[in-house]
């Protein structure tokens, strides 16, 4: 597998996060269909985030504050979170498995906030969706149209109810989740579940600090 640039893979992955600002935009939500929903509002907050001097500047707390708003309540990050850290979510307590949710997407976050300021003239081109009507789970298939070849960006959604919930994204071929899952084991294997949240911790602290 080719080694991706940091920043390039944090412009996806930046990219996949933006788009995930979905249904904030409109209650289109429930009842949508899960790529005509994405292909809709994902162009919708691609525009706010163009046009957003703050966060192209690179604004942090700006970036926080768009995930919290328009991207969390639409994604079921406990889901994303817990397929990130593995089979050893089960014996995280329910306090511990609330801290890393928080310090993971803190490190989402942070991770891929300076890439935010490289959204430019990015487009989103959907792909046909392989699903039945009755599905509950699917993958919707995106990619991403600028300069240079199209850039494979692809979501999994599940069906609550009515609603359509993101718990994963592929960026150039590797899910989120699983790029994660590996480092974090091992951090675990290592130092235990509260060593893996501290590990977290002390990451985001040192860029909160260095953006400081």
């Amino acid at each position: 597998m080719t080694l991706l640039n940091p920043l390039r893979r944090g412009l996806l992955a930046v990219t996949a996060f933006a788009t995930l600002g979905l249904a904030s935009a409109a209650h289109a939500a429930d009842g949508s269909a899960p790529d005509q929903l994405i292909r809709g509002l994902s162009i919708e907050v691609l525009e706010t985030v163009k046009s957003d001097k703050d966060i192209q500047a690179g604004n942090v707390n700006k970036i926080i504050a768009l995930v919290d708003a328009k991207v969390m309540p639409h994604v079921n990050f406990q889901r994303m979170t817990a397929s990130a850290v593995g089979r050893f979510w089960r014996q995280a307590t329910p306090e511990q498995q609330q801290k890393l949710q928080a310090e993971f997407k803190t490190l989402l976050v942070r991770t891929y906030a300076g890439a935010l300021t490289q959204v430019k003239d990015q487009q989103i081109g959907l792909k046909p969706l392989r699903a039945q009507p009755t599905d509950t789970d699917v993958v919707v298939k995106t990619e991403i149209r600028g300069k240079g070849d199209p850039i494979q960006l692809d979501y999994r959604l599940e069906k609550a109810g009515e609603v359509w919930k993101i718990y994963d994204v592929n960026v150039l071929g590797i899910w989120l989740a699983d790029q994660y899952r590996n480092s974090f084991a091992q951090e675990i294997g290592a130092n235990g579940i509260d060593g893996l949240i501290k590990s977290l911790a002390d990451k985001n602290a040192k860029a909160g600090a260095a953006k400081g």
